[in-house]
């Protein structure tokens, strides 16, 4: 990322008059109440407070972020601790104000999730797939790490490349397959199978 980055303000959304905005909220809520729908007016009510918890939280942590001694901040680009934060980029993708492209965020998601090792074979625009393939020393190859992988590369991609609609996870070394799970034999069994026949009996 280049030390300018910078938010298009051609993209922004135009000046919000706050004490409007309420009354306008208050408004609609107004109108549900008169239609005698309990049941809707609270839905309706929820919903406001889910998108003000939302965007209080995502507001919070811009301010902690920016707060950061200039000592403890990523050097170069100023943004890069927003663009970086998992809540905060999913705000700017929401509004379309994210600066970096898909491939730079997705990027950014997998990185996120550096323990996994995931490197990326091809994404699919029509479909919104992306594939995945399992790098070669991470993860022990059983169900559940394959599991827990594809769950943390949907997490963190729901955040910065929402773009991607399905995630496919593609065992280490192999190419256009489906992921391959294999259970390892015991001890005895590998033993039984790698022994060869048994010598025969001397009459």
């Amino acid at each position: 990322m280049s030390a300018g980055t910078t938010i298009d303000a051609a993209k922004a959304a135009p000046a919000v008059d706050a004490v409007r905005t309420g009354q306008r909220i208050e408004d609609v809520l107004d109108r549900l109440a008169t239609t005698g729908d309990p049941a809707a007016r609270a839905a309706a009510e929820e919903l406001v407070q889910a998108l003000m918890d939302f965007y209080g939280a995502g507001l919070a942590r811009m301010l902690h972020l920016l707060s950061t001694p200039v000592g403890r901040r990523t050097p170069g680009d100023p943004l890069a601790a927003l663009l970086g934060d998992e809540l905060v980029a999913s705000l700017l993708v929401l509004h379309d104000l994210h600066p970096e492209d898909r491939t730079t965020r997705i990027t950014r998601a997998l990185d996120s999730i550096r323990d996994h090792e995931l490197d990326v074979v091809d994404f699919d625009e029509e479909t919104g797939t992306l594939r995945l393939r399992a790098a070669g020393g991470g993860g022990c190859g059983c169900a559940a790490s394959g599991t827990t992988a594809q769950q943390a590369a949907e997490d963190a991609l729901a955040c910065f490349a929402p773009e991607v609609t399905t995630v496919e996870l593609q065992a280490a070394g192999r190419s256009g397959e489906p992921t391959l799970l294999q259970i390892g034999t015991g001890p005895a069994t590998r033993a039984a199978t790698t022994a060869g026949p048994a010598p025969a009996k001397a009459p």
